[in-house]
């Protein structure tokens, strides 16, 4: 299987930034999602689901248990645009 980019806008690289501040613990948890989401975004361990509602058109990893990175998942393109990080409750 051919691997998969990763592109990062302006914004979520400033969502990001304010979120590992207050949660560095978490950086070694997100850095092996990316490289996994890179290689096999249907790896089992990040639990990807489309969304639905608002976030209609997005997808949802799991980071950890608590916390989710939302996506959009250009499969065609073998492209993953993060749009944003954070607990379960706050990026749904």
């Amino acid at each position: 299987m051919s691997s998969y980019t990763i592109i990062f806008t302006e914004s979520y690289v400033r969502r990001a930034r304010k979120f590992f501040k207050k949660h560095p613990e978490l950086l070694d948890h997100y850095e092996k999602c990316l490289l996994l989401m890179e290689s096999n975004p249907f790896h089992p361990s990040l639990r990807i689901h489309a969304l639905q509602g608002k976030l209609g058109g997005l997808h949802s990893i799991s980071i950890t248990l608590n916390y989710r990175l939302t996506i959009e998942f250009l499969i065609d393109d073998k492209e993953i645009i993060p749009i944003d990080i954070g607990t379960h409750d706050r990026v749904y």
